[in-house]
């Protein structure tokens, strides 16, 4: 089960690294413009220094044709890091693209995943995570645990090593649905991390506790006996 983080804000990302089990960062273009500008490889190398070899850094190429692709890929893994995992749309041109990192051993996010045809195809091109759209799919009226659970059979029926991970998520209740339906991965805005522990209830728990201690010890902590 990994938990990896939708954004290119080194300062958020330090504060989710020292609270939350972080796997990676992903990004894409429309990420990186809620972001802002920024200098792109530079940015880029500063989140691979601070994240480390043992998470995994996820980039979106913007080219359209296999060819344009390749180049970035290639830019991006000289540049960078060559364990940056290049991310890349599903169609035909994209699938082209992805055989060929595959076969120069690339590491590579097969992403903006629609339907079972485009996981299986990603799948079977060698792609190393499956980024499936869960919310844009809802909203589309397709069911995105039925496309993650179906694809999951099939890779372990197969004996793969293809991750699913599930991304557009709204709400961690789809986040929890996605994890139950074969997700071995998430990728999330801080915000739902941030919110899923600010329900009321867990700090009222907290807080009595708290009081209960004080009841018996008063207002010192445990190291302090």
């Amino acid at each position: 089960m990994e938990f990896l983080l939708d954004t290119i804000d080194i300062s958020e990302i330090e504060k989710c690294l020292a609270f939350f089990p972080i796997s990676g960062i992903t990004s894409n273009p429309s990420i990186i413009k809620q972001y802002g500008k920024v200098d792109f490889f530079s940015h880029f190398k500063d989140i691979q220094s601070l994240i480390g070899a043992e998470r995994s850094l996820h980039i979106q190429m913007v080219s359209e044709d296999a060819d344009g692709i390749l180049a970035e890929a290639y830019s991006v893994l000289e540049k960078i890091d060559h364990h940056v995992f290049i991310k890349i749309p599903v169609t035909e041109q994209g699938l082209k693209a992805i055989q060929i990192l595959k076969k120069d051993d690339a590491m590579v996010t097969a992403t903006a995943i629609y339907t079972e045809a485009q996981a299986l195809l990603a799948t079977a091109a060698g792609a190393d995570y499956l980024a499936v759209y869960y919310n844009r799919m809802e909203n589309m009226d397709i069911d995105p645990c039925h496309v993650i659970s179906a694809t999951a059979k099939l890779i372990e029926w197969n004996q793969l090593k293809t991750n699913i991970l599930g991304a557009s998520f709204k709400n961690m209740g789809q986040v929890q649905k996605a994890f139950e339906a074969g997700a071995n991965a998430v990728t999330v805005q801080p915000s739902l991390l941030h919110d899923a522990l600010k329900m009321p209830a867990i700090q009222k728990a907290v807080d009595d506790f708290r009081a209960d201690w004080a009841a018996l010890y008063g207002n010192v902590s445990i190291d302090a006996l």
